[in-house]
């Protein structure tokens, strides 16, 4: 069994208020240094069998129609041992 992780982000042009949000927080809280934060979702699926070109494949179009937007959000897939 594999284990494959799918990290979502807002596209850099897409506003991000939870970010913003976080980024106006952290110096209250006495972080400082941190000029921007972006908030994602990070997905772990645990896959049967071996990873394939094919399977690789299935992954990206899940990524694309159901775990993510497209249109306001990139997505990475990684596979990890």
């Amino acid at each position: 069994m594999a284990r494959v992780v799918v990290d979502v982000m807002p596209k850099p042009e897409i506003l991000d208020p939870q970010g913003k949000a976080v980024l106006g927080a952290l110096p209250r809280l006495g972080f400082d240094g941190v000029t921007e934060v972006r908030q994602g979702k990070r997905f772990e699926l645990e896959i049967e069998g071996e990873i394939t070109d094919a399977r690789l494949a299935e992954i990206n179009e899940m990524a694309e129609k159901l775990l993510s937007n497209p249109v306001i959000e990139d997505y990475a897939v990684s596979v990890q041992a």
